[in-house]
């Protein structure tokens, strides 16, 4: 008796904690998708909501804060016209941290240049207080698309 009712509750308990990954999950890869569309909009409010003040951006030239990276959306330096999603990793959940994989094809207006790459994108995503914010943003670039 002790055995099933140690067995229902492990089971229980091991199922609330994938079910409650799995919500996260959704709600990171719901937030991912809703920021892409916000970059190529150059929404910087609401990036700017999301962005903790502490993130950093890798691109292929060079590093920079969250300062940066808002005013390199919002002058067009980059503009993310448009991201082809073709494949999202399981989100990895770690404590109160997400860290989530997209595959993508990037088509963007670099420096006044209409460019397209095949990337890899990393994004951390951290929870403070209620919300969740992104710690980090970064592309590499994949040789094969």
């Amino acid at each position: 008796m002790k055995k099933t009712i140690f067995g229902i509750i492990t089971f229980t308990l091991l199922s609330m904690n994938m079910l409650a990954q799995n919500t996260i999950g959704d709600e990171i890869k719901t937030l991912s998708k809703n920021k892409w569309q916000w970059m190529a909009d150059k929404e910087v409010d609401k990036l700017a909501k999301l962005f903790d003040d502490k993130s950093m951006f890798v691109h292929m030239g060079g590093s920079w804060g969250k300062e940066r990276e808002l005013e390199v959306i919002k002058t067009g330096f980059i503009h993310y016209k448009q991201a082809d999603i073709h494949e999202v990793l399981s989100p990895i959940v770690i404590e109160n941290t997400v860290i989530l994989l997209n595959r993508i094809t990037l088509l963007a207006v670099v420096n006044g240049n209409e460019v397209s790459n095949p990337f890899m994108v990393t994004e951390v995503y951290v929870k403070v207080g209620n919300e969740w914010k992104m710690g980090s943003l970064s592309f590499t670039k994949l040789l094969i698309p």
